[in-house]
């Protein structure tokens, strides 16, 4: 038996009363006691993530934007600001996702990339055998030695402002998604959750120190439990569950990520073009009592589909889901569910259903 990755703020989970569970190969809080409490701490007030597990790249070298150009579906050419983020996917030959990745702009010669943990490795091999035939002399270097803490909700970045001297100072005009280093850390305001926050990337030998002066400032430690609903809540893709190397970006809620409009080739672009997509990703909110998961599978006049994330939204009190469905379904249209032999109804919704502590349906 293999035994689970373990990130550097494990013992201050365990301390910290989580429950402790296997995601994908690490072992991580699912919760501290209530995932509910924790969904409504984060849009409520603020709360805390270890997503160390997620994984950052560094990208240097002569010629790094020319090569982000052919590697990524969105264009980079639209960060020219240092700091200034981009989310994109990173695609296969025949237009699938390999991974959803957010890019950093740092210099014309350091571009700084953050992955999914459990993709990290098959990403980090696609990148470097995909530059060693396109521009061979970048280095990739990936870096474990790096933990990566989320602060997110209403009050956050007061909170980090509060644990962390001399960072207001640095952070106060990031606008969201931008960055700004501040010695060894990298404070980001990106986030995952649908509220204000920030994403600090630092060593990991001062995760803990760092974990534990936020927790002094009252900001709560969130499991991995709150983290997904409020993540869908946000209408926000998870890769595994609403796209993979089965679908495309087009089909996955993804078309805004994708530039087909300007004459760069990129990988996955003729693919793109040559099969437009049947099928797009919607949100539903069930009318019947039930709560939606993620397989179940959609019947509408179109034609069938699939809720590809389904769960109890705290904050709407209701059960949604990101489904993917025939093009023909609309926004208002009444489709069903089959949930244990039985059809019930939803409704067809434009996500996000939530963000900045309101509900948005």
């Amino acid at each position: 038996m293999t035994a689970l990755k373990q990130t550097p703020l494990n013992a201050a989970h365990r301390a910290m009363g989580a429950k402790m569970v296997d995601f994908g190969g690490w072992d991580m809080p699912v919760n501290y006691g209530s995932q509910i409490d924790e969904h409504h701490q984060v849009r409520n007030d603020c709360g805390m993530f270890d997503v160390s597990h997620m994984r950052v790249v560094d990208m240097k070298g002569a010629g790094v934007r020319q090569f982000l150009r052919y590697l990524l579906a969105n264009n980079v050419d639209k960060l020219t600001m240092p700091g200034k983020a981009l989310y994109s996917a990173m695609l296969r030959p025949d237009g699938h996702v390999i991974d959803d990745l957010i890019v950093y702009f740092m210099t014309e010669e350091w571009f700084r990339i953050v992955v999914n943990a459990g993709t990290a490795d098959k990403d980090i091999a696609w990148m470097k055998a995909q530059a060693a035939a396109h521009a061979p002399g970048l280095d990739i270097a990936d870096h474990p030695e790096l933990a990566m803490i989320a602060v997110q909700g209403p009050h956050a970045r007061q909170k980090v402002w509060e644990a962390l001297p001399g960072s207001e100072e640095l952070s106060a005009g990031l606008v969201p998604f931008s960055a700004v280093e501040m010695g060894a850390m990298f404070i980001a305001r990106t986030g995952y959750t649908g509220e204000d926050g920030f994403e600090i990337m630092l060593p990991a030998k001062a995760a803990t120190f760092f974990w534990n002066t936020l927790a002094e400032k009252g900001v709560k430690p969130i499991g991995l439990g709150a983290r997904d609903t409020l993540r869908l809540e946000a209408g926000m893709n998870l890769y595994g569950q609403d796209m993979d190397e089965t679908v495309g970006p087009l089909e996955s809620g993804l078309a805004w990520t994708v530039d087909l409009k300007s004459e760069r080739d990129f990988i996955g672009k003729a693919a793109l073009l040559a099969n437009p997509p049947t099928k797009k990703l919607v949100g539903l909110v069930l009318l019947d009592r039930g709560v939606l998961r993620g397989h179940q599978h959609v019947k509408t006049a179109h034609g069938d589909g699939e809720i590809t994330s389904g769960s109890f939204s705290p904050t709407l009190e209701k059960s949604i889901a990101l489904a993917r469905v025939p093009n023909g379904v609309q926004i208002g249209d009444t489709v069903h569910v089959e949930i244990r032999d039985k059809l019930l109804n939803a409704k067809v919704v434009k996500y996000p259903f939530a963000r900045n502590g309101k509900g948005l349906i």
